[in-house]
């Protein structure tokens, strides 16, 4: 889960550099971990390399000394000594940690083979099996929170595949290595506390506060801080426990979801059909118009936008002009403060719409585009700015400005607009 007030509710930003695994999409098999997100912008090549790894070099300081400092400013911040003592009982830096948030991947996976996962028959059956289970827990979780359920069951179906798969790495270790390693420390730090608090508190023990490398905890995947402003008792037993009480997880997602403007009964997205000479230049996320004008410039969006021509909405490209094409709403950028990937936001979105029958992509995907690799993007940015344009820092991440020079360029061969870094693109800045 990701927080835009924070550097992140899930900590996503350390953890979709190195571990965007994706949900196996077969009909039958459960997948074997939850689906992570990818950039949109950042689809890879089709067989994934290993990850380069940044060599692993421990701060100068003892980890000893660096905890008795921490522990002196735990202690001043409310910290109970012994809360701190049983918590750091036997800790020490976890360098699987340390080499997990220094891993830069080189490739990742296109966008409709994570969609294709996260969407996979067996979730979709599942989620649909839950819905049923915990009908009356959903029941009152919408009439508090004002949230669909079925966007709360795919929250829950991708952060971790509906509570089977939360991480099982101590999280006060985690933490306290990203502390201690000194890359992150302020993050890491307001984190740790954070875990401390929860502790503290009384709602979980050390033993049981487990999830990722990065610190995402429970069925929901929260960071300690969005855990303490959101977490929510709802099974009425004391204790707020998204590790082992689903409906406190989901009721938690939902209070985020609220506080994020969730609107009940509006849909995150519209799948749209743009007219012919459409100038794709329209899809970035800062050009929002409302519905009702899209639509008067040829976007054909079905009985699904029924009432929603007011409604501010922007246009979403995830595989450029060739691929499908999304109107996206308040709700998706809701979504997008839970996980900030529009993949991740495109997954709930549709995975909350199959539970009832609906969700079926209209256009397809190009699957004979062979993604660039982090080194193609990086090259990419730089070929842009060897040709005047502005992509920003070469830094692999195909971002507002990045996407901005690619416009300017594609603008410039009379291609269409649409921002979207290809192989075509890289090979045209190579014979410049």
């Amino acid at each position: 889960m990701f927080d835009a007030t924070a550097p992140g509710l899930m900590f996503r930003s350390l953890a979709a550099a190195s571990a965007l695994t994706l949900l196996s999409s077969c009909a039958d098999a459960p997948a074997q971990k939850p689906a992570a997100a990818p950039q949109v912008s950042q689809p890879a090549a089709k067989a994934p390399a290993a990850p380069a790894m940044a060599q692993v070099v421990m701060p100068t300081i003892s980890f000893s000394a660096w905890r008795d400092g921490f522990r002196r400013e735990a202690l001043a911040s409310g910290i109970d000594a012994a809360a701190f003592d049983r918590a750091f009982a036997g800790v020490t830096p976890d360098p699987s940690v340390i080499t997990a948030d220094r891993s830069q991947p080189e490739f990742t996976r296109p966008v409709w083979e994570y969609l294709e996962g996260a969407i996979s028959p067996y979730r979709v059956r599942k989620g649909q099996a839950l819905l049923a289970e915990h009908a009356a827990s959903l029941d009152g979780i919408e009439q508090r929170f004002g949230v669909d359920r079925e966007t709360l069951v795919a929250i829950w179906g991708m952060e971790s595949s509906f509570g089977q798969f939360m991480g099982d790495k101590s999280v006060i270790r985690s933490l306290a290595t990203l502390a201690y390693e000194g890359r992150r420390p302020a993050f890491a730090h307001a984190q740790l506390l954070a875990a401390l608090e929860i502790i503290q508190h009384g709602d979980i023990q050390p033993s049981g506060m487990l999830g990722s490398w990065a610190g995402a905890m429970g069925q929901t995947q929260f960071i300690p801080t969005t855990y303490n402003s959101h977490a929510v008792d709802f099974d009425g037993d004391g204790r707020r426990d998204i590790w082992n009480s689903s409906a406190d997880a989901l009721a938690s997602a939902a209070h985020y979801l609220q506080a994020s403007g969730w609107r009940k009964g509006q849909p995150a997205a519209l799948q749209v059909q743009l007219p012919q000479g459409f100038d794709y230049a329209q899809a970035d996320a800062d050009i929002r118009k409302p519905v009702g004008q899209w639509q008067a410039m040829g976007v054909q969006t079905g009985p699904q936008a029924s009432g929603l021509a007011g409604e501010s909405a922007y246009l979403l490209l995830p595989a450029g002009h060739r691929g499908p094409a999304f109107l996206v709403l308040d709700n998706f950028r809701a979504i997008l403060k839970y996980n900030n990937s529009s993949s991740y936001a495109l997954a709930v979105s549709l995975l909350g719409e199959r539970f009832d029958g609906r969700g079926e992509l209209v256009g397809s995907w190009p699957r004979d585009e062979r993604p660039l690799s982090r080194s193609e993007r990086v090259e990419l940015q730089e070929s842009l700015a060897a040709a005047g344009y502005s992509p920003g820092a070469a830094d692999g991440i195909i971002g507002a400005n990045t996407r901005k020079a690619i416009r300017g360029y594609q603008q410039s061969q009379g291609w269409p607009a649409d921002g979207f870094p290809t192989q075509k693109l890289l090979e045209s800045l190579q014979q410049r």
